[in-house]
């Protein structure tokens, strides 16, 4: 089974970087305390790379 893991927004996306923004959008997320389940990849960590300063991060 692959492993998955659980993202949630911690901090508000206003004054952040437009392309910073694009990756929230296309992770699912957009508020403070929205969360969402994916699937570990590559594309995945590039994508948590750019904008782990505004998420958290956690294996489900």
């Amino acid at each position: 089974m692959e492993e998955q893991v659980k993202i949630t927004q911690v901090k508000s996306s206003i004054g952040v970087i437009p392309n910073h923004k694009k990756v929230l959008r296309a992770l699912g997320l957009g508020r403070i305390g929205k969360s969402r389940v994916h699937k570990q990849g590559p594309v995945l960590q590039g994508m948590l790379r750019k904008v782990e300063y505004l998420v958290k991060i956690e294996k489900v």
